[in-house]
Order: C-alpha cells, then sequence, then structure tokens
C-alpha cells in the first residue's frame, strides 16, 4: 500500500494528521502484516511569504480577523494535538516562514528519511520556535538527524530540490488540493484534513477488501 502525503511544515493539522496516519499504520501493520509507503509532497500554505517570513502574530491576525479569534484558535489546535500525543507550544512562535528551503531538503532527502525531516523541522517550530525559515536553522536540524549540513547547503546553492517543490506544487494544483494535509492512499482513496487513524484503517481496509 502506498500513501502520498501533501503537506506543509508550518500547517499544525498537517502534523496531527500525520501522527493519525502513522498510528493508523502502525496497528494496520501489526495487524495485517502489510508494508505501508509513505511519499511526501511539498505543498505551501502561503508561497507569497517573503524567504525570510513575517511576524507570526501579525500574519496570523489578519488571516483570523483579530487577536480575539486567533488565541482561541492556537488553542483549538493545541488541545487538539494533545489529544493525539503531539506538542504545540505557540508562545514560542515568533515568524511565520516561508518553507520552500526545508521542502527542497525534503527533495533531496531519500523516501525513508523524509518522515524524521519533516518531523524534526515541525517540532522545531512548534515546540522550539525556531525559524525555519533560515538556511542555518535548517542546516543545525539536519545535523542534529545525522545528516550532512555540507553537503545539503552544497546542494541547495546549485538549485537543487526546487524543481522538485515546483512540481509538487503543480501536481496538488492539476489534483485540485486547496489545503492540507492531504492524503492519497493507493491512488484509489483521498483524505482531506486530520482525519483521526481509525478513519485511515477503514480506508486501509477497504483497499485490502478490494473496494
Amino acid at each position: 500500500m502506498k500513501i502520498d502525503v501533501y503537506s506543509d511544515m508550518v500547517c499544525p493539522w498537517c502534523r496531527i494528521g500525520k501522527k493519525n496516519m502513522n498510528d493508523a499504520i502502525e496497528a494496520w501493520s501489526g495487524e495485517s502484516g502489510q508494508a505501508v509507503e509513505v511519499s511526501y509532497h511539498a505543498y505551501q500554505l502561503d508561497p507569497s511569504l517573503p524567504t525570510d517570513g513575517l511576524p507570526f502574530d501579525s500574519v496570523m491576525e489578519k488571516k483570523m480577523g483579530g487577536k480575539e479569534r486567533l488565541r482561541p484558535m492556537l488553542q483549538r489546535v493545541t488541545d487538539a494535538g494533545a489529544a493525539v500525543g503531539v506538542t504545540f507550544n505557540f508562545d514560542n512562535v515568533r515568524r511565520m516562514p516561508n518553507t520552500v528551503l526545508a521542502h527542497r531538503i525534503t527533495a533531496l532527502l531519500p523516501q525513508e528519511d523524509e518522515e524524521l525531516w519533516i518531523e524534526a523541522v515541525m517540532k522545531a517550530y512548534f515546540e522550539d520556535g525556531r525559524d525555519i525559515a533560515k538556511l542555518d536553522v535548517l542546516l543545525e536540524i539536519a545535523g542534529e538527524l545525522g545528516l550532512d549540513p555540507a553537503e545539503a547547503k552544497a546542494l541547495l546553492e546549485k538549485g537543487e530540490g526546487l524543481e522538485d517543490v515546483e512540481r509538487d506544487q503543480q501536481s496538488a494544483q492539476a489534483i485540485g488540493i486547496s489545503g492540507v494535509p492531504f492524503f492519497i492512499i493507493d491512488n484509489k482513496f483521498a483524505l482531506s484534513g486530520a482525519y483521526p487513524s481509525a478513519q485511515f484503517l477503514e480506508a486501509f481496509k477497504k483497499i485490502s477488501q478490494g473496494s
């Protein structure tokens, strides 16, 4: 079974949805013995952001229609994350970053390292408040994971990964994806949103039964 995931590192629901998917995969693999292959694809919630990003509060207050609406929304996300074992510390988040560099690094990695990288970047952003628009921060994260920061920097300087990100975003547009997380399971089922793990399992069972 194969799952294609379209997501963005600054999307909290993507982090929650990814956790639910992984929980379902673990349960399914244990129950059925079937392996599940996951491929991650780049999606930017706001590709118009400047390369160095903008202040988080000003961006989100404008999007939500005021400070009085933003804080309750962040609390709902925090509570939803806690319910599935995912931490959000929005008090630490100061920037709304452009994620193109982070996505380009994902594209440079072997498929088996994508999940590790994406989770590390999300943790750095949502829990530690690190500015993931900055190359030096991303290279620090890469080093913490045992990846080679010098190699990643050299490849990025050559423009590597950019075509992959652009191709993913064109693919998302062609499919009609207007929000993330978006999951395509075996090219048969599509789930849009942070679905509970039980709904992922239901989709897995339907596919395995040929329905």
